[in-house]
């Protein structure tokens, strides 16, 4: 595989978002990370011939916004999906995804939203895939349909769709596997005030789970990167 191979193309939407702990065990798997943010003026590739995949991850717009970069990353997840590369949308890249296939996204009808850790229940295409943790970490208030020719692989108990594939490849889920602790920190103090709509834990409650919880998520998250882009490059 040639070094251009090695790099997955990775979209954030904030000055200082990182890919956190997917970024980290994609380098682990011999990958380099190409980060772009396009809200910033960076460019998208019009072909995936010098990427090995490509990972959208969230951000406190919607993907119903009608800023230019938002509906231009919407357009460009046609790029992965025509090349058939793997791609990996994560909360609103997994609404993005939705759009983009012809789904919609929504706030719940009850204006519920999840923050925290909830619990996930797999389908019977997600067993087959993976071993799922009991709860994962989640920062939402918008939900996503499942469009024509998407398997749903996991749902929860507010929101129907938690976790999708399409095609060979392309995969969206609602949780975020990519969470590290200093993140959590930082999510729940600069943004306090989202922890108290209904349907949000607690702050001490995020930090307690994640002790139960995160090594279970991250077993989950080594395996379904192996699934999605593999053990890693050819070196």
């Amino acid at each position: 595989m040639s070094s251009d191979l090695q790099k997955i193309l990775i979209i954030l939407h904030q000055e200082a978002s990182t890919p956190g702990r997917v970024g980290y065990l994609l380098e682990q798997r011999g990958y380099s990370l190409d980060i772009r943010r396009p809200r910033f003026g960076d460019p998208l590739p019009t072909s995936m011939s010098e990427h090995a995949g490509a990972v959208i991850f969230g951000g406190p717009m919607s993907a119903n916004d009608e800023e230019d970069y938002v509906t231009k990353e919407i357009d460009w997840i046609s790029v992965p999906l025509r090349d058939e590369t793997p791609f990996l949308g994560i909360c609103l890249g997994a609404q993005m995804m939705c759009r983009q296939l012809g789904g919609q996204v929504e706030l719940h009808p009850c204006g519920l939203v999840e923050r925290g850790y909830y619990e996930i229940a797999p389908t019977d295409e997600g067993k087959v895939l993976f071993d799922w943790p009991e709860k994962v970490y989640q920062w939402h208030k918008e939900g996503f349909s499942l469009p024509s020719g998407a398997e749903r692989l996991a749902s929860s108990s507010y929101f129907s769709n938690q976790a999708m594939r399409y095609g060979k490849s392309a995969y969206a889920i609602q949780f975020h596997p990519e969470v590290t602790l200093q993140m959590m920190h930082q999510w729940t103090t600069v943004a306090a005030d989202h922890l108290t709509v209904e349907g949000a834990r607690k702050r001490g409650d995020h930090f307690r789970e994640r002790s139960a919880y995160d090594p279970y998520v991250e077993r989950w998250l080594n395996r379904f990167l192996d699934v999605w882009i593999g053990a890693g490059p050819a070196r």
